[in-house]
């Protein structure tokens, strides 16, 4: 949605209605997830996509009339062999697509905005019925605005903030789409390593807030970064990791190579909700970590969470393969459940 910012902004000068589709089921290797949105204005313009080009034109006929009518309505496509094979399919299938007519200007819709533009993760809940239908939004401080809904569907609604997903559930005879809108994620580095400077690099890149903690001063103040992170703090892991969101959206690289520093950290990320934990070092180093984890209190089940060898086994040599590796693996991480 941030990408659309400017383009809802242009569009509404003209016209506060805009329609916007979303991807609420698809086929199983579908080349846009759930979640996908395109927007409609009523000059059939668009933004966006919902399959990767053999719905779209259906889509925004039908979305205009919707604009019109000031409707919402679910939408469901079978999708041939041919058109599949067109858009990267081995077979066809079935999409479903919600369009919903939007004023941007007011409501859920105005805070949905302005949560993304300023960094604050929301999770959009919405009812799938046919007709005008209710929107609520849960705001990352755990307020609840917009239509009156059942506290079992904010937990179900939390609950897919935590996994990373959007899905579809249904509560009595009434289904829901659960979308979660989450803020930038965080890449968390702990060491200034030879390997923090080019995975700080790649954070930058994919668009993650870079974080490198080292309590050491002089590998802080003298580490020559090409790409400098969002923030490079110069304390113990355990004096700041509790100002962040230790959320399924931050992504942990324990790097010092200093047990005093690492241990630090993971007495703190491992009970966490954090989405991926990895820490450099051998197989045999790991053992003594995990005796040294174990003896402070922390279970076999969190100590497992933790990714070692850290990244993916791509025979990596350099402190370039090695952040490489690294991103891979968060990477991988992130997009597990999408």
């Amino acid at each position: 949605m941030k990408d659309f910012f400017e383009i809802i902004k242009k569009w509404s000068e003209k016209d506060n209605s805009i329609a916007l589709a979303r991807v609420i089921k698809t086929w199983g290797s579908s080349p846009r997830p759930v979640g996908s949105a395109m927007l409609i204005n009523a000059d059939g313009k668009m933004a966006g996509s919902v399959s990767g080009g053999c719905v779209e034109g259906a889509v925004v006929k039908h979305s205009m009339k919707l604009i019109d009518e000031d409707k919402d309505e679910k939408l469901s496509y079978g999708v041939s062999d041919d058109d599949a094979w067109s858009v990267g399919l081995s077979c066809g299938g079935s999409i479903q697509v919600f369009v919903q007519s939007i004023d941007f200007s007011k409501g859920v819709w105005k805070i949905l905005l302005e949560n993304i533009e300023n960094n604050r993760s929301s999770i959009l809940i919405s009812t799938l019925n046919d007709g005008k239908n209710t929107n609520t939004l849960v705001e990352e401080n755990g307020d609840v605005v917009g239509d009156t809904i059942a506290e079992d569907i904010i937990v179900e609604a939390k609950n897919a903030y935590d996994e990373r997903s959007n899905k579809t559930i249904t509560h009595g005879d009434v289904t829901y789409f659960i979308q979660v809108f989450p803020r930038k994620p965080i890449l968390m580095i702990i060491g200034a390593a030879h390997i923090t400077v080019d995975l700080v690099t790649l954070g930058n890149l994919y668009g993650f807030e870079t974080v490198v903690i080292d309590p050491r001063g002089y590998f802080a103040q003298n580490t020559t970064f090409q790409d400098a992170p969002s923030q490079l703090i110069e304390e113990y892991p355990s004096e700041v990791l509790n100002n962040f969101p230790l959320d399924a959206y931050t992504f942990c690289a324990i790097l010092s190579h200093d047990p005093k520093i690492d241990d630090n950290a993971l007495e703190i990320l491992l009970p966490s909700k954090v989405g991926y934990i990895g820490a450099l070092g051998s197989r045999k180093t790991h053992e003594k970590r995990i005796k040294r984890l174990q003896e402070k209190g922390l279970s076999i089940d969190q100590i497992n969470r933790i990714k070692a060898p850290i990244g993916m086994n791509i025979h990596a040599k350099s402190a370039k393969e090695i952040a490489l590796a690294v991103m891979g693996q968060i990477i991988e991480a992130k997009n597990e459940f999408l």
